[in-house]
């Protein structure tokens, strides 16, 4: 059983947003799944949520759905504007709206915050029916594989019949992959951007240093916080190191050097933050902790961690044999944290399953988070890729 509710209509007051060449103003609804859902763990909750939003119109045909797959700390919200006053739009409304890369006049896209997450969809931080009070580390192992299974769901309830197209970046890339690998005959395209099929050790320890800087503060009292409390200090200092593995040592230089903060003055012999690099990233890690439950946090961390395909099948190709999704992947020449040779390694093993794969790398200082970012040739192979005929060949390969 399953309801489809509305949020509350956004405010009408402030600085107007108009559509133009965005979809304007959005308004997130929840999916919600009565049923028992089992997780790859062997867990088991009674029912969930997903937050999820919308843009454009499915087609007679139910075939012209685009699902948008979110990285960590992303969500829903990958287009629009929640309200007219809003000072920011979704995380990817460059690349999605009328007109745009991925053209909502043609396309009904999907976006929903994943299942563990905290931004509406059930996670650590909601309520367990059988207590009334927040999960924490009660709540079930989630991997990535359980986030694509809740999501189809989604579909269905939304009534998709065939996806167009899958994609994401970073950890949206791995669940668009899986996407592809676990419902075959029902992705008919997938684009993979700045991901990787398993991890290197570095990303992981990168993870596990940000999740002990949670469990070792503490407030974060096992898992057992308060929804206004909680590993703060600890979420924060987690969020700074991992945002530093999102940008590149020439973007930062570019856009911070070694320039003080002008309130810095002199050589002030403090630890109050002198540079403006130490002040962005503390000013990152504040806006963070505003919006991310640190459970949520750790639970993401691991799924990504976790996620290998190849593990259990013997090789990426052979987990990769299931696939018969047409596949763009994406790696960025300054991408450190999923370098371009993992991604590469995906298109490769898709070739070499005797699947139909392209390869591009596009030369940026950007960092990981590039696919974010502005670009005009990413926003070309994105369209290209999305709206050429099924007969016509694409011309980025290996």
């Amino acid at each position: 059983m399953t309801d489809d509710v509305q949020a509350p209509p956004a405010p009408d007051q402030g600085p107007q947003h108009t559509a133009g060449d965005d979809v304007g103003i959005v308004r997130p609804r929840v999916f919600t799944h009565a049923g028992l859902f089992t997780f790859m763990s062997g867990q088991a909750i009674q029912g969930f949520t997903l937050r999820y939003e919308t843009y454009g119109a499915l087609n007679a045909t139910r075939d012209n759905a685009v699902l948008v797959c979110h990285a960590l700390s992303g969500d829903h919200h990958c287009a629009g504007w929640h309200s007219g006053s809003d000072a920011k739009p979704g995380w990817w409304n460059n690349l999605i709206g009328p007109g745009k890369a991925v053209d909502t006049r043609r396309f009904f896209v999907v976006c929903a915050n994943v299942l563990g997450g905290c931004q509406g969809s059930t996670g650590p931080s909601s309520a367990d029916p059988a207590t009334g009070r927040p999960y924490g580390l009660s709540f079930p192992f989630v991997t990535i594989r359980d986030m694509v299974r809740s999501q189809k769901l989604l579909l269905d309830h939304l009534g998709v019949a065939e996806l167009h197209a899958a994609l994401g970046g970073s950890m949206g890339g791995m669940t668009a992959m899986m996407f592809a690998m676990e419902y075959p005959g029902f992705t008919r395209r997938q684009i993979i951007m700045a991901s990787t099929a398993n991890e290197s050790a570095q990303a992981i320890a990168f993870n596990e240093v940000g999740r002990q800087a949670i469990m070792q503060d503490p407030a974060w009292n096992g898992g057992d916080y308060p929804r206004e409390g909680g590993p703060r200090v600890g979420l924060a200092i987690a969020r700074m190191m991992a945002h530093i593995t999102y940008l590149s040592d020439a973007g930062m230089d570019r856009k911070f050097g070694r320039r003080k903060r002008e309130s810095a003055g002199g050589e002030a012999y403090t630890f109050d933050a002198q540079f403006e690099v130490e002040s962005y990233l503390r000013h990152q890690g504040q806006s963070f902790i505003n919006r991310f439950d640190a459970n949520s946090y750790l639970y993401i961390t691991r799924a990504i961690d976790q996620f290998d395909p190849a593990r259990a099948a013997g090789s990426l190709e052979q987990a990769l044999a299931p696939v018969c999704a047409e596949s763009l992947v994406v790696g960025f020449t300054s991408d450190w944290l999923f370098p371009p040779e993992q991604n590469r390694a995906i298109a490769l093993a898709l070739l070499r399953a005797g699947k139909r794969a392209s390869y591009a790398e596009l030369s940026t200082d950007l960092g990981h988070d590039s696919f974010l970012l502005e670009s005009d040739a990413l926003y070309d192979l994105v369209r290209g890729f999305l709206e050429r005929s099924e007969a016509y060949a694409f011309d980025f390969t290996i």
